[in-house]
């Protein structure tokens, strides 16, 4: 075999490559895998978010009882 068979070969299993992990990734069988693993990034704040609601509410939820307390001391 020359040179020129072997590029020859290797370009045809490179765009055999290529256009089987093109289908594979645009495939509509896994749109809605991709939909979702695309969202994980957000998927901390939201936690983070949540958690920080949650810490709020319980500042809140203390925060009379302390002013109370304050109002009584007067």
């Amino acid at each position: 075999m020359d040179i020129d068979t072997l590029r020859v070969i290797g370009v045809v299993l490179g765009t055999l490559a290529f256009l089987g992990i093109c289908w594979w990734a645009f495939s509509p069988k896994r749109k809605k895998r991709f939909e979702e693993d695309a969202e994980l990034p957000f998927a901390d704040e939201e936690l983070s978010e949540r958690s920080a609601r949650k810490a709020g509410e319980k500042k809140e939820s203390e925060t009379p009882a302390k002013q109370n307390t304050r109002q009584d001391d007067k």
